[in-house]
């Protein structure tokens, strides 16, 4: 067998895992890794500015497409525990990242050397698997027993740690031979199916539920495809936006306390029957269990049997990966069908979607106050970028404000950090998504505290040029926090503008402190502000004018009134609106209602 450095042989592996691009930033512990993978030249490298940027780049890397896997890659001490908030976003919405990080030399991990720190402790609670490789001989098979933890069941992160002395010693390896260990998938039973159509046939109102291990599981095709076959009108969860088009007449609307549509909701307090497939049944998506629960019965499937039973004890649960799941569910349906014994929901299905374009269940998005309001600039959006965008975002109203007001079209057109929701996520992230796929119309979107959070990144964009467009709505505040001080009677703390003398005096925007514009052009990057809603249009068309001629990120920067409240509540039948309503469509001109098939 050949004999090489478990550096070397670790690189290797990566490539016969079919990885081809890494983020990180290099340092003593890890330079043998290195060294490798500038001898190989096969695996592209982007060079973050913090090492949790590498970390979300990674994310965004993996949720953009089916099959990727994110790699991160740090020296020991700080670096590995700059990765942790990667290591629990990814964890919480089940994404597959490989986390690598040097370390001191095995005989120095006891004596507090420079940097050295029991990452892999750290990090267990926040990965399926976190390791110190202490014998070289382990390294190729810990990066195999990596791939696979990370492709098997619930998909999730790996952290595997790397002493000094262990990446450089030699070993013996033969690459030539090596296979990808098979992926473990659990799947439903065909009686646990026909079960499950059993009970759906003896509801009224049901509904189908769908989570991001649908997307996970590139099911979205199947999920469409059972809906139709079976009349079911679908909610996607927000990880799971896009997995049905939004203008299709079996999209439901989402369900939840802040990133919902109010038919949405009204469609879910309908239904006395409700089947999750791939979800977790998350707070902000139930409210409490009483209230979602009430008056209906539930189905769970997903792939991580200790989902099932974890928020409220379903009627019948199933553990199975999404997709096979969704094949069976087809495959039993289309016998029924055929034998008469489906069935047919279409006065169901036509009452939930009657709501989508009933102006009761529609918010107002067409205000023409200036400074703007949230609401027209997402208008604005959907006018300007069509049903092939990709839409990147993390937290915040920004956020919420998004969910309720822009349309998604297609799976993995809505790429959000769900559960853990850390600001600054979003500009690594997207450049993470660009790096995965130059060619997609790519929007990040974000409240002006998540963009400062990470704004150093875009330098990473304009060097390695990933363009991409980067909305900014910003009112200067921190929005949600103070929204939610409203209970507590108080606006403390969460103000962030300032008088910036360094703008013109007669700019409204210097009183809204950091002046973006010129942050952006610092890092190298173009930046275009905004203030009024006839702008916006010209606007994004300078963005993409400017993408196509420098190849770097562009941030639109639109200056909002300071305070807006966004539609949210306590409970789905408890929504608080602080804004009018619909009267009629040209209240909400681009809401989505599309035509009922003949």
């Amino acid at each position: 067998m050949a004999k090489m450095k478990a550096a070397m042989a670790a690189v290797l592996v990566l490539e016969k895992e079919g990885v081809t691009q890494a983020f990180g930033v290099p340092g003593a512990a890890i330079n043998p890794l290195y060294a490798q993978l500038h001898e190989r030249q096969t695996i592209a490298h982007v060079l973050a500015r913090h090492v949790e940027g590498a970390s979300h780049m990674a994310e965004g890397y993996t949720r953009a497409r089916a099959g990727n896997i994110g790699v991160c890659i740090g020296t020991s001490g700080p670096a590995g525990t700059d990765m942790l908030t990667g290591l629990y976003s990814a964890q919480a919405d089940s994404i597959p990242i490989l986390c690598i990080t040097g370390q001191a030399p095995r005989a120095r991990l006891h004596k507090e050397d420079f940097q050295a720190v029991d990452i892999a402790a750290i990090a267990k609670p926040l990965t399926k698997w976190a390791t110190t490789v202490m014998e070289p001989a382990q390294v190729p098979r810990a990066f195999q027993q990596a791939f696979h933890l990370m492709r098997s069941g619930r998909p999730g992160p790996v952290l595997i740690d790397l002493p000094l002395d262990v990446q450089m010693a030699e070993i013996e390896f033969d690459i030539d031979t090596y296979e990808p260990l098979p992926v473990y998938k659990p799947t439903a039973t065909r009686r646990q199916i026909e079960k499950a159509l059993d009970m759906l046939d003896a509801a009224q109102r049901p509904l189908i539920v769908a989570g991001g291990g649908v997307i996970n599981a590139e099911a979205s095709d199947l999920l469409v495809r059972f809906a139709e076959l079976s009349g079911i009108p679908v909610i996607p969860t927000l990880m799971a936006w896009g997995a049905i088009p939004d203008d299709h007449p079996l999209m439901a609307g989402m369900c939840g306390l802040q990133t919902s549509h109010r038919y949405g909701n009204a469609n879910l307090l309908a239904s006395d029957f409700v089947i999750g497939i791939g979800n977790r049944w998350a707070n902000r998506h139930t409210g409490s269990p009483e209230v979602y629960c009430k008056g209906r019965q539930f189905i769970h499937i997903d792939i991580e049997p200790t989902q099932i039973g974890r928020v409220f004890a379903p009627d019948y649960g199933i553990v199975s990966d999404a997709r096979a799941a969704l094949e069976l569910l087809i495959q039993v349906a289309e016998e029924r069908r055929a034998g008469g014994r489906l069935r047919e929901r279409g006065a169901w299905a036509a009452q939930c979607h009657s709501r989508k374009a009933d102006p009761q269940y529609l918010r107002k998005t067409h205000f023409d106050d200036v400074p703007l309001k949230p609401q027209r600039v997402y208008q604005c959006m959907n006018q300007a970028f069509g049903q092939d965008v990709t839409y990147v975002s993390t937290i915040g109203l920004s956020q919420i404000a998004a969910a309720q007001f822009l349309h998604v079209y297609g799976p993995r057109r809505w790429i959000n950090c769900g559960q853990a929701g850390p600001l600054g996520w979003t500009v690594p992230a997207a450049l993470g998504v660009r790096a995965a796929d130059p060619q997609r119309k790519l929007v990040a979107l974000s409240g002006d505290y998540d963009f400062q959070f990470m704004i150093e990144e875009l330098a990473v964009g304009a060097q390695f040029k990933l363009p991409y467009l980067h909305i900014v709505v910003n009112n200067s505040y921190l929005g949600l926090i103070r929204q939610a001080q409203r209970g507590f009677g108080m606006d403390y703390c969460v103000q962030l503008a300032f008088d910036n003398v360094n703008m013109p005096a007669g700019e409204v925007a210097r009183g809204y402190g950091v002046d973006h514009v010129k942050v952006v052009e610092g890092l190298g990057c173009k930046a275009i502000r905004v203030h009024r809603p006839e702008e916006i249009a010209p606007a994004i068309a300078q963005a993409e004018a400017w993408m196509a001629e420098f190849e770097v990120p562009v941030v639109v920067e639109v200056i909002l009134e300071r305070v807006t409240n966004i539609a949210m509540g306590t409970e789905i039948d408890n929504v608080t609106e602080f804004e009018a309503l619909a009267q009629d469509r040209a209240d909400s001109p681009t809401a989505v209602a599309a035509t009922w098939p003949d």
